[in-house]
């Protein structure tokens, strides 16, 4: 049986789309959308998962694992070596959390804007 959905987008809030973009396109080398501007940035599109970044003046980061202002929501990141990536997406800007649960299974980072997303072994 068809799937009644395919998921065609994410988009996250954040303060700066055109930065949270170019962190974005920097760690997955997806192209960005040519419609991108100040207040909605994006990433992929035609038939690939196209990621969005929409301004939010008001965004304020997840604090997790407080629940103080929860997470809503979290990316997974397949990867092909747990500690290169780490260390690539820290030079490029991402934030390794104290907090890990299980970290010879998977790594927790925040991006850029504060979006809490794991980076978990390639199957």
């Amino acid at each position: 049986m068809a799937p009644l959905m395919t998921l065609s987008a994410i988009t996250l809030d954040c303060p700066d789309p055109m930065a949270l973009m170019a962190f974005y396109q920097q760690a997955t080398g997806l192209p960005p959308h040519p419609k991108s501007d100040d207040d909605f940035a994006g990433l992929g599109g035609s038939g690939r998962l196209f990621i969005g970044f929409q301004r939010d003046e008001n965004h304020r980061p997840p604090t997790w694992p407080d629940p103080a202002v929860p997470q809503q929501l979290h990316l997974c990141w397949e990867v092909d070596d747990l500690d290169r990536a780490e260390a690539r997406l820290t030079e490029l800007g991402a934030l390794p959390q104290p907090h890990q649960p299980e970290p010879t299974r998977w790594r927790v980072l925040k991006d850029p804007a504060g979006h809490p997303f794991c980076l978990v072994p390639r199957r």
